[in-house]
C-alpha cells in the first residue's frame, strides 16, 4: 500500500546504522575530476600514476599530457564547450590523457565500446554528434574508426601508436612479431582526416580553460539503452561525476589512498570502470596499473609484480579466478579489496572466492544514468549476504510503488528503486520523453525491483525491463531479434535471458523459419557477426515450429521462460 514519509526513521533506516566514521548526510564535492586529476598531477608528480604492462606514466607526465592534448583539441579542432568527442579505445595510457584533456577543453566524452559494431558505433556517434574521435592503430579498432570516417559520421580521427605504450622490451617484440596486427594508417582512405596521437603532444598548443558550468554542462555522454534496444545518450554533468567520485571515496575511508594500487582490467569506456578504476583513484593520486583485456594468467603475473590492492571486477571475472584449481591463495594475496558490479554477485561464486582469499568481496550497485554507484556494500568490514549495501553518502535511496509510482511502500514492502542525489543524470540527449519517464517526483526510476530492511540494507528481487546483463554488459533482446529478423529464412523470434554461470546471464534465441526455409545454428550465428557483438550472441538458438503469443498476438516472452527453465530442469534430473 502506497504511504507518504513520516519521519527519516522510517525511509532512510540506514542512517543509524551506517559504517563508524562514515556519514550519510554530508556534503558532496562537485569539484569537475579533471581539475582534481590536474592537482593531483601536481601534489604526486613524482609518484606513478599508470603502469601499462611494464611501462610507467608518472603524474607529472600525465598531467603535462593532458594539458597539451585539450590544448591541441581547442587549437587544432575547435573543441569547446558543448563539443562532443568520442573515445574508441581499449585500456592504455591514451585513454585518461583523451579523457581528461577532452574535458579540460570544454569537450564532453563519448565512450565508445571498441567490441560494438560498425552499424553500433554509427548510432552512437551520429546521434552524439561527434565530429572528433580518438583510436588505436590496431587494425581490430581502427578498421572500425575509419569506416565511421569514411561514412562522414565522424570527420578527423586521432590515432594512437599502440607499440608507444609498451615497455621497450615488448615493443621490439612487438614490432617482429605481431607488426601484422596494426592498420596502414598512410594507406587509409581517410589517411588526411587522421592526425596522430603523438605529433598533438608535441605541438606545444596553450589550452585555454573552459569556463564550464558544473551543474548544468556535460562531462560525458554515456550511451545505455532500453527495452527499445537503440542505445539513449545519459547525459552526466561535471558535478554528477566528480559527485560520485567524492561519494565512493568517502565510503572507501582511505581505501584509495597511496600508496593503494588499482587493478584496470575491466575497460574504462565502461561507466563502472571509469569511475572505479580511473577516477577515484587517480584524483587521490595512488596508481592504476592497466590491462587491456582479462586473461587469468596475466592477471596473476601483474599481482605478482605490482602486488596490487584493489580489484574492482564483475562477477564473471571473479568466477574465473575463485573456480581455477590452479589459483593458489598466495597468488591473489596481496588483494584487499575487491568491489563486484555490473551486475549480480552469485552466491556460489562469493562463497568459492572465500575458499581462496580473505579479502574483503564488496557488491555494489549502480546504473549509467547515475554515474554510476548508488549502493554498496562495507569496503571494510562484513556485508549481509544477498544485499546489494547500503546508499552511499548523500545519496537517498526509496522504493516506490509497481502500480503508482508517485507513491512509496514502506520498509520491507517491494516496489521500484528510485534514487535522488548528486550523482543522478541530468537526462538523456534530445530524448526529453524518456526523460520524463524515468523520473518521478525527483528520483531517478531504475526499473529494478527490491526492498530495503530495518537496518537499511538493500535488496534487489527482479527486474522491471527484459534487459540482459551478461558479464556486466547491458544487452538488449529486441536489439539482438532486430538482427535476427535480417536474416531472409526467419519468419519469428523471441529473445529472453537466462541465468548463466560465467556471464551472469546469456541470451537464448527462440526462432521460427518462414515455410520451405532451412536454417542451421552455425549459419545464423555467422551471419548475426555483422551486427552484432560477442557479448549480445545468443549462448542457444532454438528452432520452433510455432512461438507463443499473448491472446492479442504479440509474442510473449512469459512462456518461453518457463519452457526453459523447465528444460534445464529437466537436464538436471537426467544428468
Amino acid at each position: 500500500m502506497g504511504v507518504t514519509p513520516e519521519s527519516d526513521q522510517l525511509y532512510r533506516p540506514w542512517i543509524n546504522n551506517y559504517p563508524a566514521g562514515i556519514d550519510w548526510d554530508v556534503e558532496v564535492d562537485t569539484t569537475p575530476v579533471h581539475l582534481q586529476i590536474l592537482d593531483a598531477c601536481k601534489n604526486h608528480g613524482s609518484s606513478n600514476a599508470l603502469d601499462f604492462m611494464g611501462a610507467k606514466t608518472t603524474f607529472k607526465t600525465l598531467g603535462k599530457d593532458i594539458e597539451a592534448f585539450a590544448g591541441a583539441l581547442q587549437s587544432r579542432f575547435g573543441v569547446k564547450k558543448g563539443s562532443r568527442v568520442a573515445l574508441l579505445l581499449p585500456n592504455t595510457p591514451f585513454f585518461p590523457v583523451a579523457y581528461y584533456g577532452t574535458l579540460l577543453a570544454g569537450g564532453t566524452v563519448v565512450n565508445c565500446n571498441p567490441l560494438y559494431t560498425v552499424s553500433e558505433l554509427s548510432h552512437i556517434t551520429k546521434d552524439a554528434g561527434a565530429d572528433v574521435l580518438v583510436t588505436l592503430n590496431l587494425k581490430l579498432v581502427f578498421d572500425k574508426a575509419e569506416a565511421l570516417c569514411e561514412a562522414g559520421i565522424v570527420k578527423e580521427l586521432i590515432v594512437c601508436d599502440f607499440p608507444s605504450a609498451l615497455p621497450l622490451v615488448k615493443r621490439v617484440l612487438f614490432a617482429i612479431a605481431k607488426s601484422g596486427e596494426l592498420a596502414k594508417i598512410s594507406q587509409s582512405s581517410v589517411a588526411k582526416n587522421t592526425t596522430s596521437f603523438s605529433s598533438l603532444l608535441r605541438a606545444g598548443n596553450k589550452v585555454e580553460p573552459s569556463q564550464i558550468n558544473p551543474e548544468k554542462d556535460v562531462a560525458v555522454q554515456q550511451y545505455t539503452g532500453g527495452t527499445t534496444g537503440l542505445p539513449k545518450g545519459a547525459m552526466l554533468s561535471h558535478a554528477n561525476i566528480a559527485a560520485n567520485v567524492d561519494q565512493i571515496d568517502k565510503w572507501a575511508d582511505g581505501l584509495f589512498d597511496p600508496p593503494s594500487k588499482t587493478i584496470a582490467v575491466l575497460p574504462f569506456f565502461h561507466i563502472f570502470a571509469m569511475t572505479v578504476c580511473m577516477n577515484v583513484p587517480l584524483g587521490k593520486g595512488s596508481e592504476v596499473v592497466l590491462m587491456p583485456r582479462f586473461e587469468l594468467k596475466m592477471l596473476l603475473d601483474l599481482l605478482a609484480r605490482t602486488r596490487a590492492n584493489i580489484l574492482p571486477a564483475i562477477p564473471t571475472l571473479i568466477h574465473a579466478i575463485a573456480s581455477n584449481k590452479k589459483v593458489t591463495p598466495e597468488q591473489v594475496s596481496s588483494i584487499e579489496t575487491i568491489i563486484s558490479g555490473g551486475a549480480a554477485l552469485p552466491q556460489d561464486t562469493r562463497e568459492a572466492f572465500a575458499k581462496l582469499s580473505s579479502a574483503t568481496l564488496a557488491e555494489g550497485y549502480g546504473l549509467t544514468e547515475c554515474s554510476p554507484v548508488l549502493c554498496c556494500q562495507a569496503l571494510r568490514g562484513a556485508s549481509l549476504p544477498g544485499s546489494i549495501g547500503m546508499p552511499l553518502p548523500g545519496t537517498d535511496i526509496q522504493f516506490v510503488d509497481l502500480d503508482d509510482p508517485t507513491k512509496f511502500v514502506a520498509p520491507g514492502e517491494r516496489g521500484e528503486l528510485a534514487a535522488k542525489g548528486k550523482q543522478v543524470m541530468l537526462g538523456y540527449y534530445n530524448n526529453e520523453e524518456a526523460t520524463r519517464d524515468a523520473f518521478v517526483n525527483g528520483y531517478f526510476r531504475t526499473g529494478d525491483v527490491g526492498y530495503v530492511d530495518e537496518k537499511g540494507n538493500v535488496f534487489l528481487v527482479d527486474r522491471i525491463k527484459d534487459l540482459i546483463i551478461c558479464s556486466g554488459y547491458n544487452v538488449y533482446p529486441r536489439h539482438i531479434e532486430e538482427a535476427i529478423y535480417r536474416h531472409e529464412s526467419v519468419d519469428e523470434c523471441n529473445v529472453i535471458g537466462v541465468k548463466d554461470t560465467y556471464r551472469g546471464e546469456a541470451p537464448i534465441a527462440f526462432i521460427k523459419l518462414k515455410k520451405g526455409k532451412s536454417l542451421t545454428k552455425a549459419q545464423l550465428k555467422t551471419f548475426l557477426g555483422e551486427y552484432i557483438s560477442k557479448i549480445e550472441m545468443p549462448r542457444e538458438f532454438i528452432f520452433k515450429d510455432e512461438l507463443p503469443k499473448t491472446l492479442v498476438g504479440k509474442l510473449s516472452k512469459k512462456e518461453l521462460r518457463e519452457e526453459y527453465a523447465e528444460r534445464e530442469k529437466q537436464e538436471k534430473s537426467n544428468s
